[in-house]
């Protein structure tokens, strides 16, 4: 937990891109899009709507294809599990999203979304889908981009039912926003409020920002009408949640630049059968909840093994000694960068630490395996790692990153000549190696430290001998987000060869906080 302070807008001041929330008694649920990140789809839970924390993933990996396993010069930066749907009914629990590597759509089910266990199906390939359990016990998915379709799926929703609706009910559903637009609206959520549909999408006119629209309909074939609801800063695409004591709110997010797509929660009111999102057209700083708020998606770690594995769905993918089980629980606040390698990390064979094994060779951080990061987060934070490096081959490199396509890290570089801390800046998109100071000890602190407030996007890099002194090396990262990794920077714990295998590091601890220190 890090520092609290009063509930405002931006709820969470990280990468939580296209949430979808749920209500089940005073419980929130909401699940979010982490494409070639693993374990993928998190679950996260509240009792305020503001204060979230991540409790269960959907899956550990999804596939074992090239792209998926990081090999043969494949990867799936930017694409992988997109915009999930996440719904309660009857006593199931559905989680409904599509993979573009895959290149199907996948539905999940559970009675617990804690703790699982999950059955999983799939149907062929749909764009932002919407899950909806009408009241005559018929199940529709409306999703789509400019057209919003409707298709039918079968009553226990596993599959497409034969001879259901399959029809176009929305046409240019873009053309509310104006005449020219560069987004066709996609992201489309569904609820069924006092007898009405409505259908909140958002699309982005030419020259303007991205905008949520919102169409209602008396059946769910239409005829629709539609409005804009909400056109400010940015903020927009989600759906609506009730509370306990009958407020509504809108969970949406806004691009912010490095640190990625950050939560908004918007006040809702209604009028003549409308929802109305904001104050005056506005999204307030008090997002019209009084409680303290602190993050919780991301902690410290000392790497203690936790006791009990995930409860995501889990399945044996490829090489099945890749993916087989190896006893040791991470906390939930860690995804790996792809699917990980089992046999290559631990938290067993030193208990305390994190061992990273060299399993492969790479060319550089963006090809390696077993990348394991969080999230950065606004509007500023600090990680530090207490890292061992005496176990070090020729050509490898250890250490600490600002991860996206546009990286830099921290770390130490093994050479026939010996060991190095080094600073790597690949701002430019082509890494460069800024700073090599000579390292005899086995033992190194690095830090990285980044400034995402008025969108400055810097990150700056540490080194200490001690842990206690520290000494800037290398320049600053003006971080950049870009589309080919479709993410927020993240903090990033690395070992990878470019020369032979079998090398490891031992990270002793992983610190975080929301305040940079610098060299103090």
């Amino acid at each position: 937990m890090l520092g609290s302070r009063k509930a405002e807008n931006p709820i969470i001041w990280a990468d939580v891109p296209d949430p979808s929330v749920i209500r089940v008694g005073d419980t929130y649920y909401m699940t979010s899009t982490t494409m070639h990140m693993n374990p993928g789809v998190p679950i996260m839970k509240s009792k305020d709507l503001v204060n979230w924390e991540i409790v269960n993933y959907v899956y550990d990996v999804l596939g074992d294809s090239d792209r998926q396993r990081l090999v043969k010069g494949q990867d799936e930066y930017g694409i992988g599990s997109w915009a999930s749907s996440l719904r309660y009914h009857e006593g199931i629990y559905y989680v409904v999203f599509s993979s573009q590597t895959a290149g199907k759509t996948f539905i999940f089910q559970t009675r617990d979304l804690e703790k699982g266990p999950w059955e999983m199906s799939t149907i062929d390939f749909v764009h932002d889908m919407s899950l909806l359990f009408d009241d005559d016990g018929r199940v529709y998915l409306v999703y789509g981009g400019g057209d919003i379709r409707l298709l039918e799926l079968t009553e226990d929703a596993r599959a497409i039912k034969p001879g259901g609706l399959n029809q176009v009910i929305i046409p240019d559903s873009s053309a509310i926003a104006g005449p020219d637009i560069a987004l066709p609206a996609e992201g489309a959520h569904i609820h069924k409020i006092g007898g009405k549909y409505y259908i909140f999408l958002i699309t982005w006119p030419r020259g303007g920002m991205r905008t949520q629209l919102c169409y209602r309909a008396d059946q769910i074939t239409g005829p629709y009408e539609g409005r804009v609801v909400l056109q400010d800063a940015g903020i927009a695409q989600g759906g609506l949640i009730d509370t306990v004591d009958g407020k509504w709110h809108a969970l949406l997010f806004g691009d912010r630049g490095a640190v990625g797509r950050i939560p908004y929660l918007v006040p809702v009111s209604w009028e003549e059968g409308w929802p109305v999102l904001g104050i005056e057209g506005r999204v307030p700083r008090d997002p019209g909840i009084s409680v303290e708020s602190s993050l919780k998606i991301v902690a410290s770690d000392d790497f203690e093994n936790r006791g009990e594995r995930i409860g995501a769905f889990h399945r044996v993918v490829g090489e099945a000694e890749e993916n087989e089980y190896n006893g040791s629980n991470l906390s939930l606040v860690w995804q790996w960068n792809h699917n990980p390698d089992n046999r290559n990390w631990s938290l067993t064979e030193r208990p305390g630490y994190l061992r990273l094994i060299n399993g492969s060779v790479s060319k550089d951080i963006l090809e390696a395996r077993n990348i394991l990061t969080q999230r950065t987060f606004g509007p500023e934070c600090s990680a530090e790692v207490a890292l061992e490096v005496s176990n070090m081959k020729n050509g490898d490199y250890a250490g600490l990153a600002a991860f996206q396509r546009n990286y830099g890290f921290v770390g130490v570089k093994m050479t026939e000549k010996g060991k190095s801390i080094i600073m790597v800046n690949a701002g430019s998109g082509t890494p460069v190696e800024v700073e090599s100071i000579p390292f005899v000890g086995d033992r190194v602190y690095l830090k990285v430290e980044c400034d995402f407030l008025g969108q400055r996007d810097l990150a700056y890099f540490y080194y200490s001998l001690d842990g206690h002194h520290w000494h800037s090396i290398g320049n600053t990262l003006h971080m950049t987000y870009t589309m080919p990794h479709f993410m927020g920077y993240r903090f990033a714990l690395f070992n990878y060869a470019t020369i032979e295998t079998g090398g490891y590091v031992d990270f002793d601890y992983f610190r975080v906080t929301d305040k940079m220190t610098g060299t103090k």
